[in-house]
């Protein structure tokens, strides 16, 4: 049979073996993984000759599987055989007739073993028991195998071939290792009339998206087509470029794009941290296309989500890993490859350690109500313009300066589990939960993600690696997994107002094209869950009693609860919270403060709590006195116009910690969180490092 194309272009002649009908016509283009490393292809489908142990058996010779810290347990990172010889072979049962077009081999993934495969024969069968050896010229194909444990190596049958079964019989091995590797097969389901199950479709959507990988050009092209489609509730903007100069661009989606509307929450995903873990990155490009094809068709839960919300998408974080990955392709991008930026940088490691510096200060002043719980400033070190902050951090940063956000997510793979705050462990511990003053609803928030992915629902899913995270419901403490200092999650929670967990989105970091409209169903249903989370809880605005206008930079204070949020710029604010009888005060400086009690119900509503503030009798002697007999904005003074409170607060924001020597002073940690004065006042040019706000 002749049919198709091979990757290189040229047509092969297929090796037809076994009960095939001949007269049906192949497609060859590029055969996709069977699923090896997806889990796509379960443990009982996997055999070998022998193997050492349980953890280096057959079902753990999949590419790129992840080995624990200790070899001997139950999940080790390859599949071992338990002899050294050539009579050695793993072998995969596809299930029905597949055109087998190649194989990706990789060595063992271990700290304290170097094995890998340097060459290897294919073998194929229709019944497990007849096998023949792939030929190359009439002579047995010997495929040139791994030089390293990490590094896949591609091998590519001479002539592609039908069978049911493969088997990958190692010839040699690392001189001072042992029989080990992990593998991906390459393969094309073909029709077998005597498969009652071949008219069975592949898992797919029935969205009309487009899954497939888009490189940067390719992104943009996207980006531009959605918002060229949905001009009335879409904007594309960019927060600032890569090390190598490619723009980190943002969808807005929103029924008044590029206004902040009072009441409206803000809501962010974050993808492509890790250039390598590609899914979020595609996840996000659909999620854009959804909304505005479902907004335009009228589902009115996309029509309630986009009129009630901002939606902010930044798809790439990492632009310049993606292309480093894309390059290489699905399967031969290894583990790592992509994974740090430009410059050598883990973004997830690059934010300021905030964690430390707050509970330095608890334990310096003895008391942590007298420290700052939110809105800590960034250290002076971190602005250097010599510290190795990366520029697509700094992007991020000023990004969230500027947007009041409510709630974030960030995505990533090769994993399948929902992570929430602190991920640094206090102590420096390597393991150890580490919750938040919020971990009640922290909790909530990576629940309601997890219980609503297919996948992760599922109780009889197999783990990705070597840990089981549904012993916890799928969902873990950062923490308690491993500790992160610098992560994006810790800092947005004592940076700025905003809640923020990392959402591990599947085994597979660069699943093949093929396998993107699983996983949309997989995550859909998740992503729109999450999002509406930011409607729970509490929201109102800060008002002035006089002048009735909105008061920024309000404290938000729930009592119990040792984590405050401030109001934005129009004063209003969104305070998460569970279901509950709440006592919030609302303090300003110049203000007395006030309180109130908040019910928040178990529907996604918000509860509206608004704060009438009455200025103090000093604040209106010195308003007085300054000859404004009506305040800032009564009849004998002027209103602090819009933009300058826009400055003034991320000038907060911006502000260093000063240093004296390398002890930090606490007391003005203190003092910028109870009196909201910036630290130095002294000129009116404000330049933290990359951070420069002109007062």
């Amino acid at each position: 049979v002749d049919g198709g194309l091979r990757e290189d272009g040229l047509t092969p002649r297929c090796l037809i073996r076994g009960p095939f009908d001949p007269s049906v016509s192949l497609s060859l283009s590029a055969c996709p993984p069977l699923g090896l490393e997806s889990l796509r292809v379960d443990d009982s489908q996997m055999r070998a000759s022998s193997y050492e142990r349980t953890g280096l058996g057959p079902h753990r010779g999949r590419l790129n599987i992840q080995s624990g810290l200790e070899d001997g347990d139950l999940y080790d990172g390859a599949w071992c055989a338990a002899a050294r010889d050539r009579d050695q072979w793993l072998e995969v049962d596809a299930l029905r007739p597949t055109l087998f077009t190649g194989v990706v081999l990789q060595g063992r993934s271990s700290i304290w073993s170097w094995d890998w495969v340097e060459s290897y024969k294919l073998q194929l069968s229709n019944d497990s028991e007849t096998w023949w050896t792939v030929l190359d010229g009439g002579r047995e194909a010997v495929f040139e195998g791994n030089r390293n444990p990490e590094t896949p190596v591609l091998g590519l049958l001479p002539v592609p071939t039908v069978a049911r079964f493969i088997r990958i019989n190692p010839q040699t091995w690392f001189s001072n290792g042992t029989v080990c590797l992990r593998a991906e097969v390459l393969g094309c389901r073909v029709p077998d009339p005597d498969d009652v199950d071949a008219s069975d479709p592949d898992p797919g959507s029935k969205d009309v998206l487009d899954f497939r990988h888009h490189d940067y050009s390719e992104m943009r092209k996207l980006m531009r087509s959605v918002a060229d489609q949905c001009p009335d509730i879409t904007r594309v903007y960019s927060i600032g470029r890569s090390f190598r100069g490619r723009k980190l661009y943002v969808m807005e989606i929103s029924d008044q794009p590029g206004t902040h509307q009072l009441g409206e929450p803000e809501f962010r995903y974050v993808a492509g941290m890790h250039g390598n873990e590609v899914l979020g990155r595609e996840l996000l490009l659909n999620l854009m296309q959804y909304l505005c094809r479902e907004f335009r068709a009228g589902n009115r839960r996309v029509v309630r989500l986009v009129t009630e919300t901002r939606i902010h998408l930044l798809p790439s974080m990492n632009p310049d890993g993606y292309e480093e990955a894309y390059s290489k392709g699905s399967e031969l991008a290894g583990w790592a490859d992509g994974r740090y930026s430009a410059e050598g940088i883990d973004l997830n490691h690059n934010f300021p350690d905030l964690n430390n510096i707050m509970w330095d200060a608890q334990e310096n002043l003895g008391d942590p109500r007298r420290t700052a719980n939110h809105y800590i400033p960034i250290p002076e070190y971190y602005t250097q313009e010599d510290a190795t902050v990366a520029p697509e951090t700094r992007a991020v940063i000023s990004w969230m300066q500027d947007v009041p956000f409510v709630l974030s997510a960030n995505l990533h793979g090769g994993e399948l589990v929902v992570s929430y705050p602190f991920d640094c462990t206090r102590g420096w511990t390597p393991q150890e939960a580490t919750p938040t003053a919020d971990d009640a609803f922290f909790r909530w928030l990576a629940s309601s993600y997890a219980s609503t992915h297919l996948v992760m629902a599922d109780p009889a899913r197999r783990l990705c690696h070597y840990e089981d995270f549904q012993v916890h419901n799928n969902i873990i403490n950062g923490g308690a997994w491993h500790t992160v200092p610098g992560s994006m999650n810790d800092f947005s929670y004592l940076h700025t107002n905003c809640f923020e967990v990392t959402v591990e989105l599947s085994c597979d970091k660069f699943p093949h094209a093929s396998e993107l409209p699983a996983e949309w169903e997989n995550n859909k249903e998740s992503l729109l869950v999450y999002m509406e989370q930011v409607h729970r809880g509490i929201k109102g605005v800060v008002r002035d009693k006089t002048t009735k206008r909105g008061i920024a930079d309000a404290v938000i204070r729930v009592e119990d609860h040792d984590h405050d949020i401030r109001s934005a710029a129009d004063g209003d604010y969104w305070r998460l919270l569970n279901p509950g009888q709440y006592r919030v005060r609302a303090l300003a400086p110049g203000y007395l403060p006030s309180a109130r009690r908040c019910s928040v119900d178990t529907e996604p509503r918000p509860t509206v709590c608004d704060f009438t503030l009455t200025k103090t009798p000093v604040q209106r002697l010195k308003e007085l006195r300054a000859g404004g007999a009506g305040g800032a904005g009564g009849a004998g003074g002027a209103r602090v116009p819009q933009d300058l409170q826009l400055r003034l607060r991320a000038l907060r924001l911006r502000e260093p910690i000063r240093e004296q020597g390398s002890a930090v002073s606490w007391s003005d940690v203190s003092r910028v969180f109870w009196t909201g004065v910036p630290l130095d006042r002294s000129s009116s040019n404000k330049d933290c490092g990359s951070f420069k706000v002109k007062v």
